[in-house]
């Protein structure tokens, strides 16, 4: 049976997946670094870094990246991520949040620009989508929420995917309701 192995058969499944998982493990301990960084590596003191532990278990990140990555929050290459919070538009005049966490703003933000002219969106300035929002704890829920068009609905698919799909991107906040 030449050509015809198991491994040939799972080896690009496994390739997705694996990758899939690195980007959200990369992810995690971004969060748990920028939360140490923010209010002190102690879990118990530190709210919102005993949230990011509790969704990094979840995620079965092993204990030692957590360890390392709430370390990296006290060295010098920790200092280098901050975390960034976008205003914009997509398809339809849906308003979106967008926050990311990076250790180089301008790139990002030139990333994020692209993307959300792939799908009809924009770039807003600081407080242009905000308003449509209501910060709850680290969430944004929409005040107003809105339908859009069924062709606004698949480019605004088509536009959290790509976010989503972006490294350095962490959460996406819409006032759309989802059909």
């Amino acid at each position: 049976m030449s050509g015809h192995s198991r491994w040939a058969q799972i080896k690009h499944k496994k390739a997705a997946s694996d990758a899939k998982k690195g980007k959200l493990f990369s992810r995690l301990s971004k969060m748990l670094t920028i939360a140490a960084k923010e209010k002190g590596p102690d879990p118990k003191t530190n709210s919102r870094l005993q949230a990011a532990i509790e969704e990094a278990k979840k995620e079965n990140l092993p204990k030692e990246n957590i360890d390392r990555a709430i370390k990296r929050a006290s060295e010098k290459e920790g200092l280098d991520l901050k975390e960034v919070v976008y205003e914009a538009f997509g398809p339809g005049g849906s308003a979106l949040i967008i926050t990311a966490i990076t250790d180089n703003s301008n790139r990002t933000t030139n990333e994020i620009k692209h993307i959300l002219s792939l799908s009809d969106g924009k770039l807003g300035v600081e407080g242009s989508a905000m308003w449509a929002f209501d910060r709850a704890g680290e969430e944004y829920k929409a005040k107003f929420p809105q339908t859009i068009s069924p062709k606004d609905q698949k480019n605004f698919e088509n536009l959290l995917e790509a976010l989503s799909d972006q490294d350095e991107v962490e959460n996406v906040y819409s006032n759309t309701e989802q059909l």
